[in-house]
């Protein structure tokens, strides 16, 4: 016996809806405890960060306020947890009753839109105007229960495939890079003890602003795999045990690998800035810029990773950089430069599935331009 099933207008506009913004502008659903007869969908890289589809009846001008209360008390907790500091809100009604006189666009950051039927909702200007493509990507052959069995089929393989994307993220890889780097920092503090060269060493192949600028560039990578003592070795190979396996399982051997060297050169370049005569040896550097590519990271998947990034991340990197600045002996400016080289590089490189082509192209420009002063302030702007 066959079942029929009857969709009301209302439903076929929110399905119609979801299955654009999902599928089409790929924004996520957001859960929310107590919230009824409202959808709530995000994606922190559009325009407008958060879509509201709302079938409940709103009678009249106090139910509208309360709305607009309520969606700003809930933007607010959306800031915090994603650190984003401007969320803009399309909020689409599909049951604004007749009494509602106020002027619905009056809040800043929130744009309403009213519309009781899908032509309506095709015809409004100013939804047309941020979503342009909306109109014709509404228009479907199906229709009643074929419509419904269609859309939801395309949201769950959009869904399905978006899970798979973000597992292939965070599972664990072996991290042979991290592993790989500890040994050689190792062994080259190792060897040199055991023959007696460990001071000839240091100086030899330390990161010393004189002698990088009297043309021994080697210095800027041999430095940061040479360590001043087994507990600076220890303390360098345990951070880098713990942030390195999780940025070489997130973003790659190979990104990590360009992400480590290029913040421990540009961390020995800082300190050639800032050391003046004295060496400097140590892995901290390209720590730091791991440190700065984790955030970078984090801010990208801080809707899984938000409340990660401020509890864990952000005082992680503040407390090692006043620990810098208060112990004496430690090169503070190899940290900032490791942290700002990290964090400009792994803009450059992208991260899979959230990057846009526009942001790598513009973290290569600053990464280019910031090398380039830097590398003039060593050999040049220094020897005057």
């Amino acid at each position: 016996m066959e079942q029929h099933i009857e969709l009301d207008d209302k439903n076929v506009i929110v399905m119609k809806l979801l299955h654009y913004f999902i599928t089409e502008k790929n924004y996520n659903p957001i859960i929310l405890q107590g919230v009824e007869n409202e959808i709530w969908l995000e994606n922190l890289k559009e325009d407008y960060k958060v879509i509201r589809i709302v079938s409940g009846y709103i009678h009249n001008n106090e139910q509208f306020n309360f709305d607009i209360f309520k969606t700003k008390r809930i933007i607010k907790k959306i800031k915090a947890k994603t650190l984003t500091f401007n969320v803009n809100v399309l909020s689409i009604f599909l049951n604004l009753g007749d009494n509602v006189t106020t002027d619905i666009n009056a809040n800043p950051n929130i744009l309403s839109i009213n519309a009781h039927n899908e032509k309506e909702l095709q015809k409004n200007d100013l939804l047309a105007e941020v979503f342009p493509d909306l109109k014709s990507k509404m228009v479907y052959s199906e229709k009643g229960v074929e419509l419904f069995m269609k859309i939801t089929s395309d949201i769950n393989k959009h869904n399905r495939e978006d899970a798979v994307k973000v597992e292939k993220v965070f599972k664990s890889k072996f991290p042979y890079i991290t592993y790989l780097i500890i040994a050689m920092c190792v062994i080259f503090y190792i060897v040199p003890v055991v023959f007696g060269a460990y001071n000839d060493v240091i100086e030899a192949y330390c990161i010393h602003g004189p002698s990088v600028r009297a043309g021994q560039y080697y210095r800027l990578f041999t430095g940061i795999f040479l360590h001043g003592g087994p507990i600076h070795l220890l303390l360098n190979c345990y951070a880098l045990y713990v942030i390195g396996r999780q940025i070489e399982s997130f973003l790659g051997k190979f990104k990590f690998l360009i992400i480590y060297l290029f913040s421990g050169i540009m961390g020995a370049l800082f300190s050639c800035i800032f050391g003046g005569a004295t060496g400097s040896v140590g892995a901290s550097g390209a720590i730091f810029g791991l440190m700065g590519a984790l955030l970078y990271f984090g801010y990208h998947y801080r809707v899984y990773l938000g409340n990660v990034v401020k509890s864990q991340i952000i005082p992680l990197i503040c407390v090692n950089l006043l620990f810098g600045f208060l112990q004496p002996g430690v090169d503070n400016a190899a940290h900032i430069g490791g942290l700002i080289g990290g964090t400009m590089i792994t803009m450059a490189l992208g991260i899979d599935n959230k990057s846009t082509t526009s942001e790598k192209v513009n973290g290569w420009i600053m990464t280019t331009i910031f090398t380039a002063f830097i590398i003039f302030l060593v050999f040049f702007f220094k020897t005057h």
